[in-house]
């Protein structure tokens, strides 16, 4: 499998609803949230690229463009795009749905480094030799 078939094959996409429990008095998603959500697909699409252990090492930043308000729909889609030799970035964007239009409006987006680990948290190489690059 080529490098950018992998790629492809990794992206994340992934629905929530907002309910007003993961909401703040503005009856929006709460930016922490929002941040957690983005950590998990990110993390899921990192795993799902190199099937390894990875951990988190660093969100270098993250833009919140349109609150999202209780009552919406979300869906997150995560994409590798930079593969190092024991690290990986992966973008996260947030997008809003209202249930009852068509209405879908890019709210967040992040970016997020992973560094593949072993069974002694030491880094290991992202992806195995027969990869094509």
């Amino acid at each position: 499998m080529s490098l950018q078939e992998r790629i492809a094959q990794s992206e994340t996409r992934i629905f929530k609803a907002v309910f007003p429990n993961t909401t703040n008095h503005y009856d929006t998603l709460f930016g922490g949230t929002a941040m957690q959500l983005m950590d998990e697909v990110a993390f899921i699409t990192a795993t799902r690229f190199c099937r390894k252990r990875v951990v988190t090492v660093s969100s270098d930043r993250i833009d919140f463009t349109q609150p999202i308000p209780a009552g919406t729909i979300i869906e997150l889609i995560g994409q590798v795009k930079r593969v190092g030799n024991t690290s990986l970035k992966v973008e996260v964007e947030i997008y809003i749905e209202e249930m009852y239009s068509d209405v879908r409006l890019k709210a967040i987006h992040g970016s997020f480094t992973f560094v593949a680990i072993d069974d002694k948290k030491q880094p290991v190489a992202v992806l195995e030799s027969e990869v094509q690059h």
